[in-house]
């Protein structure tokens, strides 16, 4: 028997190379004669890349970068791949869990850091990069990041607007960087930015009204970033001819999606499909008996866009059998039947409080996963 384990991270207790590592001991040690694989996975947030170091053999460079705030430094990075591709994810060097309560506010936090591991990536000879996106502290539009690789960003007197969400209202002159300055050719190195949502830049269901409470904005600060973030997107539309207002998944990350378009000519790819391809997933499923993939709590949300549901996909294109473990099952069995899934188990015990499922996450899912070899694997 073959079985690729394939999950998420659960979120604030294992990172997905922990769970997927947990998940393979249980079932060696229930099962004798057994391959199992270990293909960490990620849909862009925190965690892809050491995700994608894992299961795609990469390997970590070290950075020290400006953090979410102008004042911070902080230990970031970037994931590195022998086809000389980069992965950034803008959660080490600009994410919100860098930050106290005290200090989140998107009207002064910074995408800066991020543009610094872009142009660190580049630097070391990537050919292509990746930007994964989730986890972010800024609401932007991504100007700190396009600051850091040579763009210039002008009140109307001429002077720099400030870093932070603050300085999108301010704006009145976009600079291009210099013919020699890194990146400045478009489309010189092709950038990705892995995203699986499709949030535009503003309105309702944009990056200011959406994302900014998540990020410490009071109602004024809302209004404020959806003012400034409405003046971006007019100013790219005039001075650079591009339109992102309304572009599918430009107001991920703060809007980092539309600046990252705009200022770096990216394209806005699946994250779960992106890091599926680069992990060889597709041939590992090809000859597995089963693949099993989970989350911290498996929803509505986990079929749409995340690493479940393209688990999903990808397993019902070779036939592969799926279970999921999760810390917390919030879907009737009708539904994820409906959806193909074979067994689904929760870690947690019904009658056991968050608080112990989360201290004691590896034991329960060590557990969880011994069930799920002995009611379904062993069979």
């Amino acid at each position: 028997m073959k079985v690729v384990v394939a999950t998420d991270s659960f979120k604030g207790t294992l990172r997905a190379d922990e769970a997927c590592e947990i998940i393979a001991d249980a079932i060696r040690n229930t099962l004798s004669d057994v391959v199992v694989v270990l293909k960490p996975m990620a849909d862009g947030g925190e965690g892809t890349a050491k995700a994608m170091i894992k299961a795609a053999d990469g390997q970590w460079i070290p950075q020290t970068v400006i953090g979410p705030l102008p004042e911070m430094q902080v230990e970031a990075g970037f994931a590195w791949f022998a086809d000389e591709t980069a992965l950034v994810e803008m959660a080490s060097a600009s994410g919100l869990e860098l930050l106290s309560s005290g200090q989140m506010n998107p009207l002064k936090t910074t995408t800066f850091g991020t543009g610094q591991l872009i142009r660190a990536a580049v630097e070391y000879g990537a050919k292509k990069v990746l930007l994964a996106v989730g986890g972010s502290a800024t609401v932007d539009g991504g100007l700190g990041a396009a600051a850091a690789l040579g763009w210039k960003f002008l009140d109307d007197e001429g002077n720099q607007v400030a870093l932070g969400g603050q300085g999108l209202a301010t704006l009145a002159r976009i600079i291009r960087p210099e013919p020699d300055v890194l990146l400045a050719t478009r489309g010189r190195i092709p950038v990705e930015v892995l995203c699986d949502v499709d949030n535009p830049l503003c309105g309702e269901h944009g990056a200011a009204k959406v994302y900014g409470p998540q990020k410490g904005a009071t109602p004024k600060m809302v209004e404020q970033l959806e003012t400034g973030l409405k003046n971006l997107a007019h100013l790219v539309r005039e001075q650079l001819g591009r339109e992102i207002e309304s572009l599918p998944g430009a107001g991920a990350a703060g809007g980092l999606g539309a600046g990252a378009a705009a200022f770096m000519d990216a394209s806005i790819v699946s994250g779960i499909e992106t890091v599926m391809a680069r992990s060889n997933l597709n041939a590992e499923l090809a000859s597995a008996d089963w693949v099993i993939t989970g989350e911290g709590s498996f929803d509505r949300q986990s079929l749409y866009g995340k690493v479940v549901s393209g688990i999903l996909k990808m397993a019902g294109q070779s036939n592969t059998r799926v279970a999921v473990l999760a810390g917390q099952v919030r879907l009737p069995e009708e539904l994820w039947r409906k959806n193909g899934i074979v067994a689904v188990i929760a870690t947690k015990p019904d009658d056991a409080s968050l608080d112990y499922a989360l201290k004691n996450s590896r034991t329960l899912l060590a557990s969880a996963a011994q069930r799920l070899t002995q009611e379904h694997l062993s069979g």
